[in-house]
């Protein structure tokens, strides 16, 4: 039905870590939260905001930034925006949605006194109440309550599609005047809606914008740090301070390494060095050799040349481990991904990019983020790294793939001198497609090649249980 938990959804306590709970909240960007004003009490105030549904992420400290205190305004409302003093990067923010249609079915959590980890209510969209809109329960006893204040209210989560924030819990109304919606005939819960908070706050205005995130984009990214068998290199194009900038923004913790083009590629090296082992004494000999002022320094890994197409292989036959890139002296123990943000801002391209093709010789996974198409090193990037990477890449997995249809069948003992060809026909036909792309002429062709083989193979591999 869609996700059970979600980083966005808060707890607010009020001055610190151990004041009362006294509300919710929805982070909005990694700096930024909504609640109501009612909750904060004070434009000064110091508020603590905790993920109550992800215990991997450490709560912080927010207060009301310049312009955040939004009845001050002309035409205010009930609603605070929080600057966190420290951004949660790893936390994804809530997915805003400003159109908001009557019937629609949706739900809050709060912390209702007696509910510090939370309570769930269900209802559904009514009609407008001035600036406010109603927000029917099934009950009285599913109308909001004390603690619900700021509280996200979300649409019904549907597989491929996340829940989506339409308002923030404002009050609830009864009209006998009961302390409680049960004690009264009749009550209803409020919700302030996404659009009339952006009216207020430009800030969430532009959250909201159609161009506001490139979601996509930013899962295509954050699958690539978490698997380490996605391509060992990586070029992509993110225009400043477009819905796909911010969304790089969130996904940049993943790595281990970032360098901002223009940075000191001595500070990139010093950094790369900390990740690998190499024998005692030899520092400075990796370090100026990753600077290219020296030749490669004993413990160093000779460079693998780009492979061509090869032999089949033939592995022992019996059953073992599908083989893969196992690092050797001078290598990470893991992949270490490094991220160059804004590579066509370098000044002297040239001599980084010598620098991130001897981080590749030491199996180094790489990130380049160009800022515009075709800026400086585009096409000394796709050449000298990417496709390089990209062929390597393609015949590791064939390698993986010879070896587990070759393993198959000897498992199976249908192996004889005469069916080596037969059992592994798969991996023989991909081979056939890795000569006919390693022949084309045109670069950007065999990219394209290369991209849809890889995708082939991993599926082969996955049907096969190699990955």
């Amino acid at each position: 039905m869609g996700e059970l938990r979600a980083d966005w959804r808060l707890r607010l306590r009020r001055g610190d870590a151990h004041g009362p709970v006294c509300g919710a909240g929805v982070l909005v960007d990694q700096h930024t939260a909504l609640t109501c004003a009612h909750v904060v009490r004070h434009p000064d105030a110091v508020m603590w905001v905790e993920f109550a549904e992800n215990g991997a992420l450490e709560p912080v400290a927010a207060r009301v930034p310049p312009g955040g205190w939004l009845p001050e305004g002309e035409h205010g409302e009930d609603v605070a925006v929080l600057r966190l003093e420290s951004p949660r990067p790893g936390a994804r923010p809530a997915r805003l949605e400003p159109r908001l249609r009557a019937g629609t079915e949706v739900y809050a959590t709060g912390y209702a006194e007696g509910f510090d980890d939370g309570m769930s209510l269900w209802g559904r969209i009514g009609g407008a109440s001035g600036e406010l809109v109603q927000l029917d329960a099934v009950t009285r006893a599913e109308v909001v309550r004390a603690g619900f204040s700021g509280a996200a209210v979300c649409t019904r989560p549907q597989d491929g599609r996340p829940a989506r924030v339409v308002g923030l819990v404002v009050s609830w109304r009864g009209d006998l005047g009961e302390l409680l919606p049960e004690g009264n005939r009749l009550a209803f819960s409020y919700l302030i809606p996404v659009d009339r908070i952006a009216e207020l706050s430009p800030l969430v205005a532009e959250l909201t914008g159609p161009d506001a995130w490139d979601h996509d984009f930013g899962e295509r990214l954050a699958r690539w740090f978490g698997d380490p068998d996605e391509d060992p290199v990586k070029i992509t194009v993110v225009r400043p301070d477009s819905g796909r900038d911010r969304s790089l923004r969130h996904v940049l913790h993943l790595a281990d390494i970032v360098h901002r083009g223009g940075d000191s590629r001595p500070q990139l090296a010093d950094h790369a060095l900390g990740r690998i082992s190499f024998p005692v004494g030899e520092y400075l000999a990796h370090w100026d050799w990753l600077l290219g002022t020296a030749r490669r320094p004993r413990g160093a890994p000779d460079p693998d040349p780009v492979p061509g197409p090869g032999p089949t292989l033939v592995p022992a036959p019996v059953p073992g481990p599908v083989p893969g890139l196992v690092p050797g002296p001078g290598r990470p123990v893991r992949p270490v991904t490094v991220v160059v943000d804004g590579f066509d801002e370098e000044p002297r391209p040239g001599p980084l990019l010598e620098l991130l093709g001897r981080l590749r010789e030491l199996d180094f996974r790489l990130l380049l983020v160009f800022r515009h198409e075709g800026g400086p090193g585009w096409s000394a990037a796709r050449d000298d790294l990417l496709r390089p990477a990209l062929l390597r890449q393609a015949d590791v997995l064939l390698g993986r793939l010879e070896f587990l249809e070759l393993g198959n069948a000897v498992r199976r003992d249908v192996v004889g001198s005469a069916s080596l060809g037969p059992v592994t026909e798969t991996a023989d036909l991909r081979r056939a497609e890795r000569r006919r792309i390693g022949a084309l002429p045109d670069p950007q062709r065999q990219l394209t090649g290369l991209r849809a083989l890889i995708r082939s193979l991993r599926a082969d591999l996955d049907r096969r249980g190699g990955r």
